[in-house]
């Protein structure tokens, strides 16, 4: 096992996904699931990969939430965000195939973060997956 991962509790919902992060977790997660809600209205919260997924119309992840020790990511499919990635490293941030990570130790970039989910809102509404 790599030495950024925790070992993943198994968890019975979205809600006891939040119950069990740490309070060093708690503030970016929290803001990431507010954001996540804002952003599209109509997108369901499902555990799913024993992780926050928010779900369209029963047939797309539209992004998941992760948590690990050091950072947490939001998680987009590799070919969405391949078309916003200039924008996640123009914020200084690290990306890797479909994510950003953000440091627990730094502010959410949340007007980028905002922008993200709503051009994958926007990908969803044009394409329906």
């Amino acid at each position: 096992m790599y030495g950024c991962a925790m070992p993943m509790p198994n968890r019975k919902s979205v809600d006891d996904f939040f119950a069990q992060v740490t309070d060093v977790q708690r503030p970016h997660l929290e803001a990431l699931r507010e954001l996540s809600r804002a952003a599209d209205p109509q997108a369901r919260e499902e555990l799913k990969y024993n992780v926050p997924v928010y779900v369209r119309d029963d047939k797309a992840n539209l992004w998941m939430l992760q948590n690990f020790k050091n950072h947490c990511s939001l998680r987009f499919t590799p070919e969405f965000f391949e078309t916003q990635r200039a924008l996640v490293e123009e914020a200084g941030y690290e990306s890797g195939s479909g994510f950003v990570k953000l440091p627990y130790g730094r502010e959410l970039p949340l007007d980028l973060l905002e922008k993200l989910m709503r051009a994958r809102v926007a990908e969803f509404d044009a394409t329906g997956s």
